[in-house]
């Protein structure tokens, strides 16, 4: 197997292990508020949120830049927190029929996007000393880095797609609305960041 193939099996790994659960919950956090009619955007922010974590990635695996591993995992809990947040506010209510319904405006999504980039920046440093690691006996980190980043790709829409099919069936099945869904991932998500946080 090429090398390119293992980096992306890493990659995918990586962002699909639950020791790793932080970056997990951003995810979770950043879609909470899309329903399943909303696939296509929810593509788009976690590719938005590769980018991000892209850039600093390769930035911190060249030693352009370096910032204190014990800071990145503190920062990284608060995007959790600062996404929960935004969550409910991000959202207004819609009445369809008998069941009312939440959406978003283009200025909403708009806000998503660039949250999704920035913090995905700071998910990059955490990335970083993993595949740093790794990548001690490599002559070149292009091919590596590129294949992991897409194998973290791969991971997270892997982890969209379940989540949403998920909503799909409770929207269709239950009583429950997205202001619930929004409520129940997003909540999740802030509890769990702030026992991350403080221990």
């Amino acid at each position: 197997m090429s090398s390119f193939w293992v980096y992306l099996e890493i990659g995918l790994q990586h962002i699909t292990d639950v020791q790793g659960y932080d970056h997990i919950l951003f995810i979770l956090a950043l879609m909470a508020t899309f329903s399943y009619k909303n696939f296509k955007q929810v593509v788009w922010l976690v590719t938005a949120f590769t980018l991000g974590h892209t850039i600093t990635l390769g930035l911190s695996t060249l030693d352009i830049i370096t910032i204190n591993p014990d800071l990145v995992e503190k920062l990284i809990p608060v995007t959790i927190l600062l996404v929960c947040v935004s969550n409910f506010f991000g959202v207004s209510k819609l009445t369809t029929g008998n069941r009312p319904s939440y959406i978003k405006n283009t200025k909403t999504y708009k806000k998503y996007y660039v949250e999704a980039v920035l913090f995905g920046l700071i998910h990059g440093l955490g990335f970083s000393n993993y595949l740093k690691a790794l990548l001690g006996s490599e002559s070149s980190i292009w091919e590596p880095l590129l294949a992991f980043n897409l194998g973290l790709e791969v991971g997270q829409i892997l982890i969209v797609s379940i989540c949403l099919l998920i909503n799909n069936f409770i929207m269709k099945f239950t009583l429950l609305n997205q202001r619930d869904w929004n409520f129940f991932l997003t909540g999740g998500a802030f509890v769990s960041a702030v026992i991350i946080l403080v221990n």
